[in-house]
């Protein structure tokens, strides 16, 4: 009885037992539970208020990296697939200090070796310096536009070396660095299209970055998401990067035979080359050019002794004026070619019939002036013909006072005169303040002035444009150099078709004075731009400068080929040429003819059969 008993007492003690454990582990179970709903609270806070720190030290401990991957800008390619202005890709050398410092001796050894090696203008202290004092630094540029080759032979040394990473980016190449320079423009840092078509098509040139980022493994190796760049997309011009050459070449030529020690042969030389069937610009040249790859650079102008006492603004204003586009930007009284169009008007007015006579005894009397003609003994009798033949000032006047100031306001306009054409380049000039209201051609000596080309102003892409409508049957087409734009596979995204703004002239009065611009060069004083077995047109061009009386001119010449179905404008000026008698057209005369002596067979213009006892030159006439 008294065993039964301590079995029963021992049971009850260990029931007690058992219900306290399970009550302290209640309270246990409790308070982690709590401290579990602390914590969890704690965690959340410091995700609300520090999340964002906390993650950027997690992260840079291991390692993440994110990098932009640069687009590339589009290529900018001339009408026949000639590359002339592209991106290649080089790459910047990057070390990561922190990394390159955390390993060991030889690593470190090594991969300066590789370094330097591989990347000479790269030394052994530049990298001790930069580790010792840019020592947790993850970016020091090392070199900067390596290229590719360069880059590639590392490769050879990178399972033995540490901390150091390319950083890819594109150089923009010129494929002919001093020929149509203020056409294509350069680019500054960042892709910004400074001039020409690497301005005007900007947006369309560039792209957008890509990106990759990721951590990087053991190795230095970026495991990496990438998100593609988008590359800029392809411009494809009208510019024939042959008939600029030519053109470009000749100019040269033409400068080289009249420059000196002081002056250049002229002060600017430019040509206009263009499709009067459609608005294309095949070239566009200004000289003197400069050098795209080195813009700023004006040591092959000038001496270091004079540009040593030149100021900033200075250098600036002589950079500004040698990047301007001279056939867009620059404007100036065109004197005698001018002239067709004040025929074009009289004969579409109703004005002129082209059976008229003048008298030139060589001027008219205006007001308290005597405006003289070319021929200061004059030219006599002169029929409309001949006045342009002979390009008589004073046949001209006599044709304006009939055509009046109403139509002549008009005509002047339509024409495009004192407005913008539009075309797809940067800074063209406004001209719309230089050139007289009706109201003011009432007064005879404006009209007068104005009928030969004189008191007002113009550029040359004005008067070009102005020029097709009158030979090709009266379209004025807005003058474009690029046709069509295309994605870095070929594929087209756009095309540019010709845009017709105006009619101008009647198919009748574009052929009959076409009639009388083919006397112009066959028996007048175009002949010098003539070219053996070629039906050509055109008009010469003498004007004085301002102030007038200092032996200054602006000489020039337009001209079609062939008559019937003109295929090829050409327009050539010289502005103040490096002689002491200037007023001879005969200097724009001479560049056009040596160019086109080149291009009309290159563009399989038809020829004609000379008549016998021509006179035409056939082969390149020397600049003396």
């Amino acid at each position: 009885m008294t065993v039964v008993r301590k079995r029963k007492k021992t049971q009850k003690s260990n029931d007690r037992l058992s219900k306290r454990m399970q009550r302290r582990l209640t309270i246990v179970f409790g308070l982690i539970c709590v401290l579990f709903v602390v914590l969890i609270g704690r965690l959340m806070y410091i995700e609300h208020t520090e999340g964002e720190r906390y993650k950027r030290i997690v992260l840079s401990q291991l390692q993440y990296d994110s990098t932009t991957i640069p687009y590339k800008r589009g290529d900018i390619i001339d009408s026949k697939g000639t590359v002339l202005a592209t991106s290649v890709d080089v790459y910047n050398v990057i070390l990561d200090a922190k990394v390159l410092n955390e390993n060991k001796e030889d690593v470190i050894d090594t991969t300066i070796s590789a370094v330097t090696k591989c990347f000479p203008d790269i030394t052994a202290e530049q990298i001790k310096t930069a580790l010792k004092e840019k020592a947790t630094s993850q970016y020091i540029v090392l070199a900067k536009k390596v290229s590719y080759e360069q880059m590639a032979s590392y490769s050879d040394y990178k399972k033995d070396t540490a901390g150091i990473w390319f950083e890819k980016e594109y150089d923009r190449v010129y494929t002919y660095p001093t020929i149509a320079s203020q056409l294509i423009g350069f680019v500054s840092a960042g892709n910004n299209g400074v001039s020409g078509l690497e301005n005007q098509y900007n947006d369309t040139l560039n792209g957008i970055n890509g990106r990759s980022y990721g951590y990087l493994n053991s190795d230095n190796d970026l495991e990496k998401t990438v998100i593609e760049p988008e590359n800029g997309k392809n411009i494809i011009t009208t510019i024939d990067m042959n008939i600029q050459s030519i053109v470009e070449y000749e100019m040269k030529a033409f400068n080289d035979a009249f420059a000196d020690e002081e002056h250049d042969g002229s002060l600017n030389t430019a040509v206009l080359v263009m499709n009067p069937q459609n608005g294309e610009v095949y070239a566009m040249a200004t000289y003197p050019t400069f050098d795209v790859t080195n813009p700023r650079d004006l040591s092959s102008r000038y001496t270091e002794e004079e540009l040593s006492v030149m100021d900033e603004q200075q250098k600036m204003d002589i950079l500004n004026g040698l990047w301007q586009n001279f056939p867009i930007s620059h404007t100036y009284e065109p004197g005698s070619t001018f002239k067709p169009f004040t025929v074009a008007m009289g004969l579409e007015s109703g004005a002129l019939t082209g059976d008229e006579t003048y008298y030139c005894d060589g001027g008219e009397h205006i007001s308290n002036f005597f405006v003289r003609c070319v021929n200061r003994n004059g030219h006599g009798m002169e029929t409309v013909a001949g006045a342009l033949m002979d390009s008589c000032n004073d046949a001209l006047m006599q044709m304006s006072y009939v055509i009046g100031a109403a139509n002549f306001a008009y005509y002047q306009n339509l024409y495009g005169f004192g407005q913008k054409t539009n075309i797809d380049l940067p800074g063209e000039a406004r001209t719309n303040s230089l050139i007289y209201s009706e109201s003011d051609l009432e007064k005879t000596i404006n009209i007068a002035t104005n009928s030969f080309g004189q008191n007002f102003n113009t550029t040359m892409i004005q008067l070009g444009s102005g020029f097709c409508s009158l030979v090709n049957g009266g379209k004025l087409y807005q003058p474009h150099v690029v046709k069509r734009i295309e994605d870095e596979s070929g594929n087209v995204i756009s095309e540019i078709t010709p845009v017709v703004e105006k009619e101008t002239v009647s198919k009748e009065v574009s052929n009959q004075l076409k009639g009388y611009l083919r006397q112009v060069v066959s028996e007048g004083t175009g002949k010098t731009a003539g070219v053996y077995g070629y039906d050509i047109g055109g008009k010469t061009g003498t004007a004085q400068k301002l102030p007038r009386g200092t032996g200054n001119y602006l000489v020039s010449f337009i001209g079609y080929v062939p008559q019937d179905n003109p295929q090829l404008l050409i327009y050539c000026v010289v502005d103040t040429p490096n002689t002491m008698d200037q007023a001879h057209s005969s200097y724009a005369q001479e560049i056009v003819h040596n160019v086109l002596v080149q291009i009309l067979p290159y563009l399989n213009i038809p020829t004609i059969e000379e008549p016998e006892g021509s006179k035409t030159v056939s082969g390149i006439i020397p600049y003396q």
